[in-house]
């Protein structure tokens, strides 16, 4: 029942957004008119309280009905000319990126079923003036094993909340990485990092072949999938100092809660670099070793003459 109502939702999204129709090509979005600022502040203080809703509501069927209403709101407000310059900063719920060419953003969210089911929405908004919106359709329930080879379209996503987008340049034009959240089950976590690109009709495309581990003979993977126990967490991420996505290296260990293996990290990070286009794995990044453990400068050999607070410790008259 909750998967149709899952692909219910998405069909409001779709004829609401007037997607089932052919939409004309529009000029790039414009100066949002003043009017027309006002009118989405009042709309984004509504769909804050909505999207708010849909991940806190005690209730199931509040956190539906308000993921309903939500999207027809959000819909209708991305139809006012130019909406695409209006940041909706205070839709604390729901994460908006864009790249830095600005050539789309991308919305995306999630709704909590229950303790082990989280379900995904999301769309693409397009730089132009008039409305031009691509839905993602969360699939993810379906696709088991993740899929790492294959390549998505719109209506077949593997739902994720997305936390960071990252812009890059192939020899077949830019593409995106995206840095994603997912909640598989009760017991475990995953993150993931996927591909956007747009093929030669403008239409995104999920995944593609740039992921190369070694040897260079293993077909390269379309996205990285890392999952891991829900109790413990890991970074996955851009690394703007080391100028790489840098992760957690994953080991596996026997589940605590008697489910097979678990994976958490071992304190190790392994990473990607871009080349020509490409993200090539870099295991052990960092591989400085110490003899012992690091620790401060021994504070009690440097207070040696000196009190608790480090004054100058008064030293006892010698008796004559």
């Amino acid at each position: 029942m909750k998967a149709i109502l899952h692909r219910l939702f998405f069909l409001l999204f779709l004829f609401s957004t007037g997607l089932l129709l052919a939409q004309p090509k529009s000029k790039p979005a414009g100066t949002l008119a003043p009017a027309a600022a006002l009118q989405l502040k009042a709309a984004e203080d509504t769909l804050a309280l909505l999207a708010y809703a849909v991940v806190n509501d005690s209730i199931e069927k509040e956190r539906f009905a308000a993921c309903k209403v939500l999207i027809k709101q959000l819909v209708q407000s991305l139809k006012i000319e130019n909406s695409f310059k209006y940041q909706f900063d205070r839709l604390q719920s729901i994460s908006i990126l864009t790249p830095p060419d600005s050539s789309f953003r991308i919305f995306s969210w999630q709704l909590y079923v229950n303790d082990s089911t989280y379900r995904y929405y999301g769309a693409i908004q397009m730089n132009q003036s008039a409305l031009k919106l691509f839905p993602l359709i969360d699939r993810s329930a379906e696709m088991e094993p993740p899929p790492t080879h294959d390549q998505l379209a719109p209506e077949r996503w593997f739902g994720a909340l997305y936390y960071n987008l990252r812009q890059f340049d192939t020899k077949e034009g830019k593409k995106y990485l995206l840095f994603g959240f997912d909640v598989p089950d009760f017991f475990s976590r995953r993150k993931v990092i996927d591909v956007l690109s747009f093929d030669k009709n403008g239409n995104p495309v999920f995944g593609a072949p740039v992921f190369q581990r070694q040897p260079a003979k293993i077909p390269a993977e379309q996205r990285l999938f890392f999952e891991y126990a829900a109790d413990g967490s890991i970074k996955v991420n851009w690394d703007e100092q080391y100028k790489m996505v840098l992760f957690d290296h994953l080991i596996a260990i026997p589940s605590p809660h008697g489910r097979g293996i678990a994976y958490v990290t071992d304190g190790s990070y392994d990473g990607l670099k871009l080349e020509k286009g490409a993200w090539k794995f870099v295991s052990q990044v960092f591989h400085d070793q110490m003899d012992e453990a690091p620790r401060p400068e021994p504070i009690l050999d440097a207070r040696k003459d000196k009190d608790i607070v480090g004054k100058p410790k008064k030293m006892p008259k010698k008796k004559d």
